[in-house]
């Protein structure tokens, strides 16, 4: 498998993420959406449902759609991402670039889905909190360790589960973060997934959406860094020679 089909197949994987990801939280939000006030676990089972399409989609390059999970896999010691995609600083860099250009393009497809209702949404931090995650109460240290915590549950199943019997597939996944985001997600919107967060604050901050107000790039660094710690300590801890050693 080439860089370049990895690459395809992160960037529309992540596309469709993020396109049903940000339009689950704006139909939830959105003044005369036919799904405002639909609730928080409406936003959690479509997110779930999101990532279950995007995975699916994302099959050959293994869905990570997630620089945590790409960055665990290669803290975890793998060889290779897929077979015949080894670990290696090109690979890497090819799952990351796909993954961040997807989740804008995604947000920016949502946006355009949903455009006479953001022009008419009077609320800025709803109008934001649809494309980005935030705090319930913003304190950098406290958030940043419930992404570390979210993030850590998300990459570690999805290390283990690879290498069971069963190796459950893209709709199992998609039930962690549902689980996650009712669990654990209260705090902070649970971003586990710097891509989700970097590339739709981008795209909110660059389009032109009517009295959109800032895009609060001074949390911006909590659900990128977070979700990386995270997800590297979750492939140090279920890495290959770990589950070697409880294999044994």
């Amino acid at each position: 498998m080439s860089l370049m089909h990895v690459f395809l197949a992160e960037l529309v994987g992540t596309t469709f993420l993020l396109l049903l990801g940000v339009g689950v939280v704006a139909t939830n939000l959105l003044n005369k959406s036919k799904g405002q006030g639909g609730g928080w676990l409406l936003i959690n089972f479509g997110w779930g449902l999101a990532v279950f399409i995007g995975v699916y989609i994302a099959w050959q390059s293994g869905g990570h759609l997630n620089p945590a999970v790409t960055l665990g896999v290669l803290a975890s010691g793998a060889e290779e991402f897929v077979p015949g995609v080894a670990v290696n600083l090109a690979s890497v860099l090819t799952y990351l670039s796909a993954q961040f250009l997807g989740a804008f393009l995604g947000a920016v497809l949502a946006w355009a889905a949903y455009k006479q209702h953001y022009d008419e949404h009077p609320d800025q931090g709803e109008i934001l909190g649809t494309f980005a995650t935030g705090p319930a109460i913003r304190n950098g240290l406290a958030n940043t360790i419930t992404e570390i915590i979210g993030t850590f549950v998300l990459v570690a199943w999805v290390l283990v589960s690879g290498h069971t019997e069963s190796a459950v597939g893209p709709l199992a996944v998609a039930l962690v973060v549902v689980s996650i985001g009712a669990s654990l997600g209260g705090p902070t919107g649970y971003a586990i997934n710097p891509a989700r967060d970097l590339g739709p604050r981008i795209a909110h901050a660059v389009l032109p959406i009517k009295g959109k107000g800032g895009s609060d790039w001074g949390y911006a660094w909590v659900p990128i860094v977070g979700p990386i710690i995270g997800g590297v300590l979750a492939g140090l801890v279920f890495g290959e020679n770990m589950l070697g050693l409880v294999a044994g």
